[in-house]
């Protein structure tokens, strides 16, 4: 009986697995920093913060089970980041690739994609003057390309190329066969200058031009000023009060803005700006008062030339070239005013 339970006890031994020892971990002081940094980190995602929690406990010889009580996980989770950073170090905390769930699209398919989005909506036969990826994701499964697919799908197919149909830009060709010459006299007056000659301290540039069909809009009710802990309340209530023109004159070189308001453009509205401007100083005394303007029908030609030299005998009219209106320096300053600043403020 002696012998045969001292064999089982043999037995027993024999068959328990041996035990695993921990991986050691051993964290140099500037991987430590890192690792603490990770570890404290307010903004440091979870997953960072639990691997580097667990390496700092394993470098002060803490068993795997006590590691796992204290940061709230798995064995199994202590044992893997702890071998993986002893045997890779910073590295071996990182996830390694995966290859994740198997494409539903074929490479054909996403190319029938993107090409349909480098084509114009009318080739397609799509009543659109510009696609959006919802468009596309539909006219794809028109055109039988996909079965499915969502707009989401589509932007992330289109953003690998930066394909943006849904964006344009503009563009035209200059027509104006002297559009070197005219140019260069307008930049020189920028750069007072005008016919080679160095412009006096008594001659002035003006820059005008006209913004039409503006909406009046008039709140119902007046804003409220920002107080302690709350912004200023404007009331989205408002009141619609029709279409009006703002003409505008920039002095280059002073930084001085005319403005009026009236109910079109015109030669009248025009003139009655150039008189504001005109009959005030420095511009009533000045030697020479040069008025660059774009080819409007309120200032085109010969004509305006003649009618403001007769109104004004030293006021010289200067025009852009044709479709380069954006050499006026007064549409610079009129694409930084706010449109509501002016309706309601009744001119500049």
């Amino acid at each position: 009986m002696i012998a045969a339970g001292v064999w089982l006890i043999m037995i027993m031994r024999s068959s328990v697995a041996p035990r695993v020892r921990a991986c050691p971990v051993t964290v140099t002081g500037a991987i430590r920093r890192v690792l603490a940094r990770r570890a404290r980190g307010l903004k440091t995602p979870y997953r960072d913060k639990v691997r580097a929690q667990i390496v700092l406990l394993a470098a002060r010889r803490w068993t795997n089970t006590r590691i796992a009580a204290q940061v709230g996980v798995t064995v199994d989770t202590v044992r893997t980041w702890r071998g993986r950073f002893a045997a890779e170090g910073s590295a071996g905390l990182m996830d390694r690739p995966r290859s994740g769930r198997p494409s539903r699209f074929t490479p054909v398919q996403v190319a029938q994609v993107k090409a349909l989005a480098c084509q114009l909506p009318a080739d397609a036969g799509a009543p659109l003057s510009r696609w959006s990826c919802a468009e596309l994701a539909r006219e794809a499964r028109t055109h039988g390309i996909v079965e499915a697919v969502s707009a989401a799908t589509v932007r992330r197919w289109l953003a690998t190329d930066a394909i943006k149909p849904w964006q344009y830009r503009s563009w035209l060709f200059p027509r104006d066969a002297d559009f070197a010459i005219k140019a260069e006299r307008v930049l020189d007056l920028y750069d007072r200058r005008f016919n080679g000659r160095k412009l006096g301290s008594d001659e002035y540039v003006i820059c005008s031009d006209e913004k039409t069909s503006i909406q009046t809009r008039c709140r119902c009710h007046p804003s409220l000023p920002p107080g302690t802990a709350r912004m200023m309340r404007v009331n989205h209530e408002y009141e619609r009060g029709g279409a009006l023109a703002y003409l505008a004159a920039y002095d280059v070189h002073h930084a001085r803005v005319f403005g009026s308001c009236a109910p079109s453009t015109g030669i009248a509205p025009f003139m009655a700006l150039v008189e504001q401007v005109m009959t005030s100083q420095p511009y009533a005394s000045a030697k020479r008062v040069f008025w660059v303007v774009d080819n409007g029908s309120s200032h085109r030609g010969q004509a305006a030339i003649d009618r403001l030299a007769r109104r004004f005998p030293h006021a010289v009219m200067v025009h852009t070239p044709v479709h380069a209106s954006w050499l006026n320096q007064v549409v610079r300053h009129r694409s930084r005013m706010r449109t509501a600043a002016c309706i309601e403020g009744g001119s500049t």
